[in-house]
């Protein structure tokens, strides 16, 4: 039985359908504030619904019981409710699903995070405290790292909009990126369920190919047709906007928005070898596709 948390979430959902696609035992944990079509939409797949929520223990414990892998993909930052938080979902709230996963007997947890920042901010204090934990405990573990998700990161709800001919870029847009489908990354979370080479491993996650934002931008005019009107946000704005956030989650926006103008490339050679994933979406596929 694979406990997926975070099932109504993208990827968590993603993952289920994946899971289900190979006839693997999923088990959705779901809240009841859960939105009702997602949650019919698990149970059409096949999907176990148990109640729970990351700030309750005692109901990860049920929710565990039974359940030989266990994997996270929830956070705070894209679904918030009241009394979610980063300090409450994405800190303590994993640890408690540790704690539980722990004292229930699972044997393996896969956790979703992202690469080491060379910035300080509230959501990667939180990740690395779960990812230290994870190592420190009893259970084998694997910490997925992928970078930027292109379904969020290049989509109009963070400004890169091409349908209406805008883009808004953090920094200089010239560093390069290795941007990731969800989809993929959901690929390589279920791999990770079966594959020796993700027993007790920390594994970087990029796309196919690292482009610069201004690189994706050409890609978007010649998919649109459209010349792009590209707006930047300078560093200096972004780390005024980190220093002087009240709110962790703004301050954390920030700060992985500095990682973005920072740019990550990562070379995926070792890991496909390891993982053999069938095919990655490529930034041009998804131009492609929303265009």
């Amino acid at each position: 039985m694979n406990l997926i948390v975070g099932a109504t979430g993208l990827l968590g959902g993603e993952i289920c359908r994946l899971l289900a696609a190979q006839g693997k035992a999923v088990r959705a944990l779901v809240r009841g504030t859960s939105h009702p079509e997602k949650v019919t939409r698990l149970r059409g797949l096949g999907a176990e619904m148990v109640l729970g929520d990351l700030k309750d223990r005692s109901s990860l414990e049920k929710a565990c019981h039974g359940a030989s892998a266990v994997v996270s993909t929830a956070s705070s930052t894209l679904s918030r409710e009241e009394g979610d938080s980063i300090e409450s979902v994405d800190r303590q709230g994993q640890l408690n699903l540790i704690e539980a996963a722990e004292k229930v007997g699972v044997k393996h947890f896969v956790l979703i995070s992202f690469p080491n920042v060379d910035v300080d901010f509230a959501l990667q204090s939180a990740k690395r405290a779960v990812e230290d934990r994870l190592r420190r405990g009893r259970m084998t573990y694997t910490i997925l790292q992928p970078t930027f998700f292109t379904e969020v990161w290049l989509s109009a709800a963070l400004g890169f909009d091409p349908a209406n001919a805008r883009a808004q870029i953090y920094g200089s847009g010239r560093n390069k990126i290795s941007w990731i489908s969800f989809q993929d990354v959901a690929q390589f979370a279920v791999a990770a369920l079966d594959s020796p080479h993700a027993t007790n491993a920390v594994i970087k996650l990029g796309g196919p190919d690292a482009l610069s934002p201004l690189e994706v931008v050409v890609l978007a005019e010649q998919a649109a047709g459209k010349t792009l009107d590209v707006q930047h946000v300078p560093e200096e704005a972004l780390r005024a906007q980190r220093d002087s956030a009240t709110d962790s989650l703004q301050q954390s926006f920030a700060g992985l928005m500095l990682y973005y103008a920072h740019g990550d490339a990562i070379d995926m050679t070792d890991t496909l070898r390891a993982f053999p994933v069938p095919h990655l979406k490529s930034v041009r596929e998804y131009l492609q596709a929303i265009a």
